[in-house]
């Protein structure tokens, strides 16, 4: 009856991470740092987690000598993102 829900993004700051780049498609890891409210160290560590699954892409570069990362959502991502919705939404309905 109920779909189970993706346990990757059911963590609350994954899932924040997910839905502030389902909106924008693409950010630095500062702005999402900021917009999430999360240590450096913990974003460091869902992105990664992220990564692994393929539902975003991680571009580590350097701009005026400072390291700059850019993370950006993957159609999977984008897939996976919209069928927890879903199943949320399902959720809602009973």
């Amino acid at each position: 009856m109920f779909k189970e829900l993706d346990p990757i993004l059911h963590s609350q700051l994954r899932l924040a991470v997910m839905s502030l780049l389902i909106s924008v498609k693409e950010a630095e890891f500062t702005f999402i740092k900021e917009k999430t409210n999360s240590t450096a160290g913990n974003l460091s560590v869902q992105v990664q987690k992220l990564k692994e699954v393929g539902y975003i892409d991680v571009a580590k570069q350097f701009k005026d000598n400072y390291p700059q990362t850019t993370c950006k959502i993957t159609a999977k991502g984008i897939e996976a993102f919209e069928s927890y919705v879903n199943a949320l939404q399902a959720y809602l309905k009973v």
